[in-house]
């Protein structure tokens, strides 16, 4: 388990790569738009944040003295840092597809499927109705599915296959097969579980 210092290392290192390069650069390639000379505008999950640039520092639009995480702070500077987002693709691939995934298997298991399955394996309709909250998109998958969009080259899809009192609920993610060039292993079983953790909190 990563600790806080890990995180705070991580951003300063992005946040001074990422300050080698121009903003238009950095907006281009990343799909957000600028705010004036200096600053970006990033959606993520249900947050619109304020980019400083070049120090990278995060401000919540609508809550402008409310903390912004720092996983959420790393993950969106890894993702600026991308150098091949790519376009939309329709090839859907699971997370153990993905280039030396196989080692964080169990975090990502941890982290996401079984928060998933837990939380909303035996209610559908409350995993519809957090996935609307977050503009989830209906998929022809499981019992339910639902795909996200959570950068402008990034989305992601949860499929989800009701339990009774025979079976038990059964979960999977999956990731457009660019996903390898733009995040980490462990950067993409962090960006699930985030996902599915701001499902669990609007279905409160």
């Amino acid at each position: 388990m990563a600790r806080v210092d890990d995180y705070i290392n991580a951003k300063k290192l992005a946040a001074e790569e990422l300050a080698k390069e121009s903003l238009d650069e950095i907006a281009k390639r990343s799909g957000y738009d600028k705010t004036g000379t200096d600053q970006l505008r990033v959606s993520f999950l249900d947050r619109i944040y304020i980019l400083s640039w070049p120090g990278f520092e995060f401000k919540d639009e609508a809550f402008e003295n409310k903390e912004v995480p720092i996983q959420e702070q790393v993950i969106i500077l890894h993702y600026l840092m991308a150098k091949f987002p790519g376009n939309k693709t329709e090839q859907w691939i699971s997370f153990r597809e993905i280039p030396g995934a196989s080692f964080y298997f169990s975090a990502f298991v941890k982290r996401a499927i079984d928060p998933l399955k837990n939380v909303f394996g035996k209610d559908i309709a409350l995993f519809a109705k957090a996935a609307g909250c977050l503009n989830g998109n209906a998929i022809d998958a499981g019992d339910a599915g639902f795909e996200f969009k959570l950068f402008p080259f990034v989305s992601l899809q949860l499929v989800l296959w009701e339990g009774d009192e025979e079976f038990t609920p059964e979960a999977n993610i999956l990731f457009q097969d660019t996903i390898g060039d733009i995040f980490l292993p462990e950067d993409v079983a962090w960006l699930s579980g985030m996902l599915v953790y701001r499902l669990v909190a609007l279905s409160r």
